[in-house]
């Protein structure tokens, strides 16, 4: 059930966090972004040992730059350039409001697994919500995306043009028509997604603006594991994230027959992507075939020949950026369960800790039952 809840001060109050599951994109290489984003992830889990019940991570640009988890009770920054911005006083308000949230949004993964989960509440699991706004810094354009998930399947998703909600699943369809209703609630989401939030990112963007509009070009590598085995062109340490990578036959873009990976994070602030050209070698040899790399509008081609692979077998064995990835990635999996990183919209890069906007909490909580509960137990959401 939903109630209304206190808005931090910098960041506006997503209390149940995001949506456990990375979308999958069949070929869509990857994600041209707006400019800038700015994202917000919570996360609520149960019973998973040693990780942090609740867990708060706020993204510029796919990058966390603060961060706040239940064992430690304080917002931190997670880059240089937000430390030296914001002063004590900005991560004492910030780690107050996060504190008094904790029981709330425990209190929701508790319900959750009840009305969700055929009221066994027992076991590992996880609640999550994430929202975000974008905005291009040359056209001007913006976009937003609110998402809750649990147990890595969608819950709620906001549409933002009709300002209405999309239920996947019977259980959230009370809590849709209840939020549709609102016309007070969906004022303030509308004023938020398109005003506050954007006003928020571009101050954070001013402050890292070094390190977040810096580029980096991509190293593009030919991997192959043995001569039987599909070629990877894999370009790595590139910022930002933005980048495509598309094969071509004699000039002509593929659509089939290529398998693309997501893009990975290194252990310096870079990413990295592979792409998987599933074709017999004897056609490849008998083919112009070439990989393309796409990245801060400019093209790094890459003729596929056998002078051009690296392999297990032969003259260089795999880049360290790409074992160096892997073990990032595994980290990076870590985190999505405690509720880091990207359950990411392709489109958004899209997590939050950024408003400072009026607080408020509700006298009386607003009470709306899932179908599957016996209108007993209710969900507390931050909004």
């Amino acid at each position: 059930m939903l109630t209304n809840q206190k808005w931090p001060k910098k960041a506006y109050r997503p209390t149940n966090s995001k949506h456990a599951k990375p979308m999958s994109y069949v070929f869509v290489l990857i994600i041209f972004k707006l400019s800038h984003s700015l994202q917000y992830v919570y996360s609520g889990t149960s019973e998973i040992p040693n990780l942090p019940e609740f867990v708060v991570i706020g993204l510029v640009d796919g990058e966390p730059f603060v961060h706040y988890d239940s064992n430690s009770h304080k917002m931190t920054p997670r880059q240089e350039w937000m430390a030296r911005s914001e002063g004590p006083d900005y991560w004492n308000k910030e780690s107050q409001n996060l504190h008094g949230e904790e029981s709330l949004f425990k209190n929701n993964v508790d319900v959750a697994k009840k009305v969700l989960t055929l009221h066994q509440s027992g076991g590992v699991h996880t609640f999550q919500r994430m929202y975000s706004c974008d905005w291009d810094d040359e056209t001007g354009a913006t976009g937003a995306h609110e998402q809750f998930g649990y147990d890595g399947s969608d819950f709620l998703a906001l549409d933002l043009k009709t300002m209405t909600y999309v239920a996947p699943v019977m259980q959230a369809i009370p809590t849709k028509q209840k939020w549709d209703r609102d016309n007070t609630r969906k004022d303030r989401y509308k004023r938020y997604f398109t005003q506050e939030c954007i006003d928020w990112l571009k101050k954070y963007v001013s402050y890292g603006k070094s390190t977040l509009e810096r580029t980096v070009r991509p190293e593009v590598s030919l991997l192959q594991k043995d001569p039987s085995s599909p070629v990877i062109c894999h370009a790595t340490g590139f910022f930002p994230k933005g980048i495509v990578v598309t094969w071509r036959k004699d000039g002509v873009d593929m659509h089939s027959d290529v398998e693309v990976g997501e893009t990975l994070p290194n252990g310096d602030g870079t990413f990295q992507i592979t792409s998987k050209l599933m074709v017999k070698p004897e056609d490849w040899k008998r083919n112009s075939y070439s990989c393309v790399v796409q990245h801060s509008q400019k093209d790094l081609p890459v003729l596929l020949e056998e002078k051009n692979i690296r392999t297990n077998q032969g003259k260089r064995s795999l880049p360290w950026g790409i074992i160096i990835g892997c073990v990032a990635a595994a980290l990076a999996l870590v985190a999505v369960v405690v509720g880091v990183v990207l359950w990411r919209r392709s489109r958004t890069g899209n997590r939050k800790a950024d408003r400072h906007r009026q607080q408020w909490r509700p006298t009386e909580p607003q009470v709306t039952c899932f179908k599957a509960c016996n209108c007993t137990q209710s969900l507390y959401w931050g909004l």
